[in-house]
């Protein structure tokens, strides 16, 4: 059983490629909505958070757990791995890629204040950003949008445009999600964006990498069944994270 985490409805991006890659394999979901988004909270309190939902798991039976929130990944992974045994996976600034496939020597991050303060992003940062250059935009509004179940139309056109228009002025030809409630609004975004730019999305890079440690610890003989997913929240309405799962 793999546990799967975020903040809110946003980690259903990284869901879906965990399905599609390993269909099954039975999952629980856990969103805290009760305390979305995390992207301005401290990061103690995230760390708190993020132990609570790994008791949960444990006492689910997970044996593998994706941390499926950039800004979880960033306060509070190295935490997880210190303190618990399970193996976590989390999210990978995907700005690497991004960077040495740019043909215009810019680049566009969006994310959370977060996750731009996070010290694996900052170090990505640092190795390979070299001569390119990266334009960071906090998606002010975005997660909460998506919360509500918006994922198209005027309001989140204006909202994206503010993200990444400075980007487009600036010549970025890649965009790179850096929270995993923007791939719900990637047709928006690579609508306005047009062909010449390329959305970066690490979800399926996340999920591959899923299947790399659970092959590692996964009993080969155990037999194939077809997968499920327990869906749970701390919050009481569950309704939007059913109506996307569903999408």
């Amino acid at each position: 059983m793999i546990g799967v985490y975020d903040s809110g409805v946003g980690g259903l991006s990284v869901w879906r490629e965990l399905v599609k890659l390993m269909p099954d394999e039975d999952y629980v979901y856990f969103s805290d909505a009760a305390y979305c988004p995390y992207g301005p909270k401290d990061p103690a309190f995230i760390v708190e958070r993020a132990s609570a939902v790994t008791d949960f798991f444990l006492e689910k039976g997970c044996e593998l757990i994706v941390v499926a929130c950039n800004t979880a990944t960033a306060a509070a992974i190295s935490h997880l791995r210190a303190h618990y045994s399970i193996p976590f996976v989390g999210m990978e600034p995907a700005i690497k890629p991004a960077i040495l496939r740019s043909r215009s020597g810019v680049v566009g991050v969006l994310a959370t204040a977060g996750t731009f303060k996070g010290k694996l992003y900052l170090s990505t940062l640092a190795r390979f950003a070299g001569d390119v250059k990266v334009i960071e935009r906090v998606g002010e509004g975005l997660v909460e949008t998506v919360e509500k179940g918006i994922l198209d139309g005027p309001e989140v056109e204006a909202l994206v445009r503010r993200c990444i228009d400075p980007m487009l002025e600036a010549g970025a030809d890649h965009i790179v999600l850096g929270c995993t409630h923007y791939p719900f609004l990637q047709p928006v975004i690579e609508r306005l964006a047009g062909d010449s730019v390329t959305v970066v999305n690490p979800a399926p890079a996340v999920a591959r990498q899923a299947k790399r440690l659970l092959g590692k610890i996964k009993d080969p003989k155990q037999e194939q069944s077809i997968g499920s997913t327990e869906f749970h929240s701390s919050s009481k309405d569950v309704s939007i994270l059913l109506r996307l799962a569903s999408l």
